[in-house]
């Protein structure tokens, strides 16, 4: 079920593992390359929160983007979702749990470059 994150959805590890499956979802980790080799959601891209382009992220801006980070107190993922909107994404979302949840969860991962 999504929920309202200061404007933003925000999605449980679960729904983004349902969406990964039919591969509905483009997912980004805005963790530091170190975190993202370290353990990431299967097929996740690594990008920087705040250096980002519109080219860096898919050319349908109709894309459902779901957003992550370390985990509940980080802000690199809220603050990277409402720069994909800026940018003009409008299906942008958040996994407020980030990878500290999703690995939690015991959800698979992948590791490495």
């Amino acid at each position: 079920m999504f929920a309202l994150l200061m404007g933003l959805k925000s999605v449980s590890c679960n729904e983004v593992l349902a969406l990964l499956a039919p591969g509905q979802v483009t997912v980004i980790d805005v963790n530091d390359r170190s975190r993202w080799l370290a353990a990431r959601v299967p097929g996740a891209l690594n990008l920087d929160p705040t250096a980002f382009k519109a080219s860096d992220l898919p050319a349908d801006q109709h894309t459902a983007l779901v957003f992550y980070c370390s985990g509940y107190l980080c802000r690199k993922a809220p603050n990277a979702a409402r720069r994909a909107r800026a940018l003009g994404y409008e299906n942008v979302s958040v996994m407020s749990a980030g990878i500290t949840g999703w690995v939690g969860a015991a959800l698979p991962v992948e590791r490495g470059s």
